[in-house]
């Protein structure tokens, strides 16, 4: 007999397991939990019971006997049920017995409404529907192989749903093929918890054993699917005719982007990029893929990513392996302000004649500043450090009613980048060479900055007041580089000059002047101002400060300016006497103040008329410069890597360098990068223009052993406290070979020592004595220098090294000693080692260390 667990009758009769378990051991049903079952009588009899407490007639409780109202339709169902195990004709007559009488009329509507039920698997009001598979048994076409128990609540309702349902009828064959099972009636009102009226709700509970229910589901499903697919279609149809044109333009845009790239790939034969071209952006040009451009440069052993720029090598590379012709551009052409002002028209009738840029250059120490000195009639060096120019000095003279302008650049051989911006800056340039010394390594290097500037050069021979002065040595070697003096039948004047005495000093000016005459130079001062910056700085209550000398136009208070990457507003000009001036003119040289950071010295200025202008053009300008920063610093090659590693166990000093001027920072961080070889080496973790600040003390503690290199500047109080609280050593310098020799001296003591060997004495094995437990003892006699005990030591048979060890015990007579000296005797025995012969040797040494220096 099939059977309902309690917990499947709880859930849909809306009670708790335990409520209708309570119950059901009340009405003497033999459950014990939740899961034990109940034959469908007993179900209906506890739903009943459970719902409205009532129970069908002649059902007592074994426990209790009370009066229980019984109806007709509980008669029917204990007739039904004995019955439809027998025969299954019985529950047809059963199931006419009602509490209401019904006309044929409304059988059949019923009759029809439970078939429509049963096709529809879904709750329909008033009971439970179980449905399950029918008992192998002959059945004849009429019978109905189901027991019906229905309590008509609301007939009106139920009529209303038969016709409804009545529309969706099947076949009769089909129907009574697949509608066998039991409805049980939920007797009494609703009890769902629901605030919702649920008088005539069922709920069809399928078997899905019954292969027959579980076709005819998913047949219906599949018709359900297949329905709603159709709909989909139809929508879609009529989506497309409405919004026909926009579908059609969305779709011929995205065939049309797809078939260019197939296009490209074709007929790309010449592409036109910038110089600083990223590898996306290069392969959007040849029309191939991002991978593929990364792959062969990664065959080649470079590793790149997609947003890193290529160097000129990687762009002939990809530009043969694809087969494509590439002409570069400079992309910073477009923000190019220098050119766009040399670009601009000058009228003939503006232009005026300008005085001379000259540069001095020349060795460290051979009389440059002097000589400028004797000519301005002041005492500059006085005021460098040591004597030696350490900063790019503008200065400007008058002679014979004309002025001239001179720049005083340092000799020392960190100065490179400053004699490289001084050549940029003149347009004359006057090679100092000391009569008593000759040429050295930087006037080489000076003459070469000139040439390559393309620049008149003068030579001045000075010292020759001294009686070691040698000129014509020193004309020899100019003509050993190339220089042939105008007395030597060459192109290039040459004069004698002395700081001291003052000897040729005039005749030098006069050269310049008739060398400038010659030249014709000539500039526009109604134009606005283009400049050089040879000098930058961070001056306190200043802020940015740039040292400038006009090559065109005349500089104003007021005008809006950009250098390089910075921008600003003239605030402030003062000339080379220390006098604010209103506006400098060609060729005149001044402190310019206004800016927004400190500028990148060798930059030139442009004024502008456009505030916004300016502003957008630096950073623009800004943008560029910092994206290739970032790409370089993200670039490896598979030697660099390898190259990474190996710097790994380099050890470095870590310094912080600050300084007063731009020019001595750049000249003192190149200087200290150059002092490494393989074991140590300089790393530069931050510098900067201006005083020691307490975050650089704060930076300086983070990292270990660091040290502050201060040029020209020195702490203040607070930041020396502070510095002291956290260990950290400040070292201020005012000449810079005393920093760099410095430094050296720390990167030597940080170096492995040099050890090298020094033999004490050698003693001969005369005689051995084996001693149980202890080892072989050799009796030797000290034959040159002195043996120490707990030094090294050799043992050598016929001229070859057999042992090297230490010498563990050292006796004379039986006393232990440190040291026996030549002549004597001793017992020696050595660490570990027993196999000593007569005739051996036993040579004493010790290690030395020595300090390396760079």
């Amino acid at each position: 007999m099939d059977k309902i667990k309690i917990l499947e009758i709880a859930a849909e009769a809306g009670q708790s397991n335990a409520v209708l378990l309570e119950k059901a051991k009340e009405l003497g049903f033999n459950v014990k939990v939740a899961n034990s079952t109940l034959s469908i009588e007993q179900a209906e009899i506890l739903v009943q019971y459970a719902i409205d407490g009532t129970l069908p007639q002649g059902f007592t409780i074994p426990e209790k006997k009370s009066k229980i109202t019984v109806s007709k339709k509980i008669k029917a169902i204990k007739k039904e049920i004995p019955k439809e195990e027998t025969t299954p004709k019985e529950p047809n007559e059963s199931a006419t017995s009602q509490e209401e009488p019904k006309s044929p009329e409304d059988s059949k509507e019923e009759e029809d409404s439970k078939k429509s039920t049963l096709r529809k698997k879904s709750l329909s009001r008033g009971g439970i529907t179980i449905v399950r598979k029918a008992k192998p048994s002959p059945i004849k076409e009429e019978s109905r192989p189901k027991v019906e128990v229905v309590k008509t609540q609301n007939k009106s309702a139920q009529e209303a749903t038969q016709v409804a349902q009545s529309k969706k009828k099947k076949s009769k064959k089909s129907v009574t093929a697949k509608e066998s099972g039991i409805r049980l009636e939920l007797i009494g009102e609703g009890g769902f918890g629901s605030d919702i009226e649920l008088f005539e709700e069922e709920v069809v509970l399928l078997d899905f054993s019954d292969k027959n229910i579980y076709e005819e589901m998913k047949r219906q499903e599949q018709q359900k699917k297949t329905e709603t697919s159709k709909q989909r279609a139809l929508n879609n149809a009529s989506n497309k005719h409405l919004q026909g044109a926009k579908t059609i333009r969305r779709s011929t845009k995205k065939k049309k982007h797809y078939t260019k790239i197939n296009d490209n790939v074709e007929k790309v034969t010449s592409i036109e990029i910038p110089e600083d071209v990223r590898v996306y952006e290069f392969a959007e040009k040849v029309g191939k893929s991002v991978g593929e451009v990364v792959k062969v440069l990664f065959t080649l052993g470079t590793m790149v990513t997609k947003n890193d720029f290529l160097d000129k090598d990687a762009i002939e590379i990809l530009a043969a392996e694809f087969e494509v012709e590439v002409t570069t551009i400079n992309p910073l052409d477009a923000f190019d302000y220098t050119s766009t002002y040399d670009a601009q028209e000058v009228e003939e009738e503006n232009l005026q004649e300008r005085p001379p840029v000259i540069t001095i250059m020349g060795h460290v120490d051979h009389g440059k500043t002097s000589l400028l000195d004797y000519i301005r009639s002041s005492k500059v060096v006085d005021k460098e450090a040591g004597g030696i120019t350490q900063h790019v000095g503008a200065y400007q003279v008058t002679k014979n009613g004309k002025p001239i302008t001179f720049i005083d650049t340092p000799g020392h051989a960190a100065f490179t980048e400053m004699r490289a911006r001084g050549t940029q800056a003149t347009d004359i340039v006057i090679i100092v060479i000391a009569a008593d010394d000759g040429i050295k390594p930087q006037t080489k290097e000076a003459i070469s900055h000139a040439r390559s500037a393309d620049v008149p050069i003068i030579i001045a021979i000075t010292k020759v007041d001294k009686e070691s002065a040698n000129i014509d040595m020193v004309k020899s070697q100019l003509a050993d580089n190339n220089l042939l003096t105008v007395d030597w039948g060459g192109a290039y004047e040459s004069v004698n000059v002395s700081s001291h005495t003052g000897e040729g000093i005039d005749e030098l000016l006069d050269v310049i002047l008739i060398q400038a005459e010659v030249m014709e130079l000539k500039a526009s001062p109604e134009r606005k101002a283009k400049a050089i910056v040879i000098e930058s700085s961070l001056e306190k209550g200043f802020g940015a400060v740039a040292n400038v000398i006009v090559k065109d136009g005349t500089l104003r208070v007021g005008d809006n300016i950009i250098v390089g990457t910075t921008f600003g507003r003239v605030r402030t000009l003062i000339n080379d006497l220390g006098v604010t001036v209103k506006s400098i003119g060609p060729s005149t040289p001044a402190a310019v103040m206004g800016l927004n950071e400190v500028p990148t010295a060798g930059e030139m200025l442009v004024a502008m008329e456009s505030e916004k202008e300016t502003r957008e053009l630096a950073q623009k300008r800004y943008d560029h410069t910092r994206a290739k920063e970032l790409s370089r610093s993200t670039k490896a090659t598979l030697d660099d890597l390898s190259l990474l590693i190996a710097e790994g166990q380099l050890k470095s000093l870590p310094v912080i360098i600050k300084a007063d001027v731009q020019g001595s920072l750049e000249a003192i961080k190149g200087s200290l990068q150059k002092l490494k070889n393989e074991e140590v080496k300089v790393n530069v973790i931050h510098e900067g223009v201006g005083g020691v600040t307490e975050s650089d003390v704060a930076l300086a503690s983070a990292s270990e052993h660091t040290l502050i290199l201060g040029f020209n500047v020195r702490p203040t109080g607070n930041v020396k406290k502070r510095a002291k609280e956290l260990g950290v050593e400040i070292r201020s310098y005012s000449i810079i070979y005393e920093l760099i020799d410095e430094v050296k001296a720390f990167l030597g003591g940080m170096m492995s020592p040099i050890i090298s060997e020094e033999v004490t004495g050698q003693a001969q094995v005369r005689e051995t004595f084996m001693v149980d437990k202890v080892g072989t003892i050799a009796g030797c006699k000290v034959s040159d220098g002195s043996i120490i005990r707990g030094g090294g030591a050799r043992l050598i048979r016929d001229g070859v090294v057999i042992y090297t060890s230490k010498i563990s015990s050292l006796k004379r007579f039986s006393d232990d000693v440190r040291e026996v000296k030549s002549g004597y005797e001793c017992g020696i025995m050595l660490d570990h080692y027993n196999d000593i012969k007569v005739g051996d040797f036993i040579e004493t040494f010790k290690e030395v260390e020595q300090k390396v220096t760079l």
